[in-house]
């Protein structure tokens, strides 16, 4: 990460412990919103925990972890590279990133996020819906689930479902459909909560490409973040919601929900078709929400100046600046050192009201400007920023499990806000975390 400047030294021992510390001030908050505090799973909030550090001191400090990162982060680069034939064909010139000649020698007219990115949520849904097919994503999925039942002691439905959110979106909860309908409140909390906690594979490589020329190492953490807070979505939607019923699969697994494709063609035709519906999705939302988000600042700039509270020559987005102070004291929880922490707040604001698109875009502004003065800042703000925790995603998930058991439309709207509330603790438990045991800036 040679792109960001050093400003002064980097203390790596206090922001560390900084991190540390502010993992339990996040607990806290979620126990402060509990619906039940005097009910809670002591063993899922201590084992998730837990895991959650041990796989975090596996990804920074464990022999030989830098080299399998490292291994990991190339595959993802390769697989983008791979993956930009489809649209170079398709788009020709137009899907060329900056500073990049063709065969034909024409050249890159500078960054299209319609035709260099968004094609790579096809690509990446293609290959999702082939590796189902033959059948790793189930064996990989299963083992993770496996050990979310066991150690943390969930009903083995939302263990599949928050697994299954580690590589898939939405389309996870169709993993468990047969035991939908008699979830408790606090199951569906949970797979929610690790719907909008984690990142899925098809909109992985959006935030890669982002940033990967001024982060070089971006993938590899993008995957240990969607890794780290699974088990972090679980323990924060515990909290906010404890088991209050009984589970028809406590303590024991699930049946993988899987409806196979006849064919492999058939299974990458069907994953391309539901990559183009999620573009369609991600741009519909875009549009949607930075329009109104223009909108409202034009107003609150109008009515800031007629008041004389704001000067509408300085401020550029009082959104943008109110947020940065409401999430400043949560930036410096997470470890993000006081100078970096308003441009943090700032975008984690962003990443909640307007989704995670634009805070990553400009993550990677900050780093191209040098805008960040210390190295961790950059790691921190990636892993806190990894997620689907915002206003347009919690409508999705909510809306299309209510699709799949129309019945429960009420339970899930119940318990919709605090789900919010936990994605987002969870998603800055994992930058916590990832802030504690940080130490080689080039990592």
């Amino acid at each position: 990460m040679k792109s960001i400047t050093h400003k002064k030294d980097f203390d790596v021992d206090r922001y560390n412990l900084v991190s540390f510390m502010g993992l339990f001030g996040l607990l806290a908050i979620a126990w402060l919103f509990s619906a039940n505090r005097r009910r809670q799973n002591i063993r899922c909030i201590v084992t998730g925990l837990g895991l959650q550090l041990a796989l975090g001191a596996i990804v920074f400090l464990a022999p030989g972890s830098h080299t399998l990162f490292l291994k990991l982060n190339d595959l993802v680069l390769r697989l983008l590279e791979v993956a930009t034939e489809g649209q170079r064909f398709v788009f020709g010139p137009l899907a060329l990133g900056p500073g990049q000649v063709d065969d034909a020698g024409n050249a890159s007219i500078g960054f299209i996020l319609a035709t260099q990115a968004f094609p790579l949520v096809i690509f990446f849904a293609a290959l999702m819906g082939l590796l189902y097919y033959i059948g790793i994503m189930q064996w990989i999925i299963r083992a993770f689930a496996w050990v979310f039942t066991r150690v943390m002691r969930i009903s083995g439905a939302e263990a599949l479902c928050a697994a299954s959110n580690i590589f898939v979106g939405i389309e996870s909860s169709t993993a468990v459909r047969p035991y939908l309908l008699q979830m408790t409140r606090s199951e569906f909390c949970t797979i929610l909560t690790a719907g909008l906690a984690t990142v899925a594979s098809t909109t992985m490589g959006l935030y890669v490409l982002f940033l990967k020329d001024t982060f070089p190492t971006i993938a590899g953490h993008l995957i240990s973040a969607s890794i780290l807070s699974a088990p972090a979505a679980i323990v924060f939607s515990k909290i906010l919601v404890p088991e209050d019923g009984s589970p028809i699969t406590m303590g024991r697994p699930a049946e993988f929900h899987y409806e196979r494709e006849s064919s492999a063609i058939e299974a990458i035709i069907n994953g391309a078709m539901a990559g183009v519906k999620l573009v369609v999705g991600i741009v519909a939302l875009l549009i949607a929400f930075l329009g109104i988000l223009a909108l409202l600042d034009m107003v609150l700039t109008w009515l800031g100046g007629v008041l004389h509270l704001i000067d509408p020559s300085e401020v550029d987005s009082p959104i943008s600046a109110l947020l940065s102070y409401v999430f400043y004291p949560v930036a410096i929880m997470i470890g993000v050192p006081p100078d970096d922490a308003r441009l943090a707040g700032e975008m984690l604001g962003t990443r909640l009201i307007a989704t995670e698109i634009p805070a990553y875009t400009q993550l990677a502004e900050c780093l191209k400007a040098g805008s960040l003065t210390h190295p961790r800042s950059a790691v921190v703000i990636a892993y806190a920023l990894c997620g689907f925790a915002h206003v347009a995603s919690l409508a999705i998930f909510v809306g299309g499990i209510a699709a799949l058991v129309p019945r429960r439309k009420a339970d899930l709207a119940v318990v919709a806000p605090r789900v919010l509330l936990a994605a987002t603790l969870a998603c800055l438990a994992t930058a916590a975390v990832a802030g504690a045991f940080f130490l080689n800036p080039e990592h």
